[in-house]
């Protein structure tokens, strides 16, 4: 009797989770699958199998794994998504399931970086001073406490483009994801006459141009930082 086939889910929505998934899928003898949030409506195309949505939490999340027959988990989830890794965590340590984690480096101060690092999103609110035309390089989940600053103006980048009225007295919307390209992200920039940069150190090549960007441009970064275990 063939031995049982590996299936390998990746909990995935980053870069390095697409090109776990070619690599993997490239090998033969395994099936793959990818689980994405579905934050996103036209998510690019993956290979091997997809899935989108959440779990239930960590006993929903057993039970996907049991029905599916998963042998081994890659969590290679965006460095700020610690619900998911944590419940991953607990899922596998459950099953007794092999969990290798992806964790991306941080982006490290340049000099001429002006960053003033904050340790959450409400830090951030605080730290942005009266009149600031602020760029929110955040994701459409993580703005909506920055709407209480009636007193700045706010340029709000979100990959689909939001679906009703946001909460904001004032603020332009960029539709599209991040451009690794700083000459692109400078020009955005200049564009909406940004005084401020509000990001997470997310780290990664393919959200780093706006971090330069900021740097040649001399604007200041608010970045907030991942909290510590």
């Amino acid at each position: 009797m063939p031995a049982a086939r590996e299936t390998v889910l990746i909990l995935g929505g980053t870069a390095e989770a697409a090109a776990l998934a070619a690599r993997l899928a490239g090998e033969g003898g395994l099936r793959v699958i990818t689980s994405l949030a579905g934050r996103t409506a036209d998510p690019a195309s993956l290979e091997g199998e997809v899935r989108t949505g959440g779990f239930g939490g960590v006993e929903g999340m057993i039970a996907y794994f049991e029905a599916e027959g998963i042998t081994q988990v890659y969590d290679a989830t965006h460095p700020f998504a610690r619900t998911i890794s944590a419940h991953a965590t607990e899922a596998c340590a459950r099953l007794r399931l092999p969990l290798m984690r992806l964790e991306r480096p941080v982006w490290q101060q340049e000099p001429g970086d002006d960053w003033r690092p904050c340790q959450s999103l409400e830090a951030a609110v605080n730290a942005l001073p009266s009149g600031a035309t602020a760029f929110l390089a955040l994701g459409r989940q993580h703005i909506d406490v920055f709407s209480r600053r009636s007193d700045c103006r706010f340029l709000l980048r979100m990959v689909d483009a939001p679906l009703a009225p946001l909460p904001f007295a004032k603020y332009e919307l960029a539709i599209g994801k991040p451009s690794p390209d700083p000459d692109s992200e400078m020009a955005l920039m200049q564009r909406h006459g940004i005084t401020h940069l509000v990001c997470r150190n997310s780290g990664g090549a393919a959200g780093y141009g706006k971090i330069e960007a900021a740097r040649r441009l001399a604007i200041p970064v608010l970045l907030i930082n991942r909290a510590q275990d």
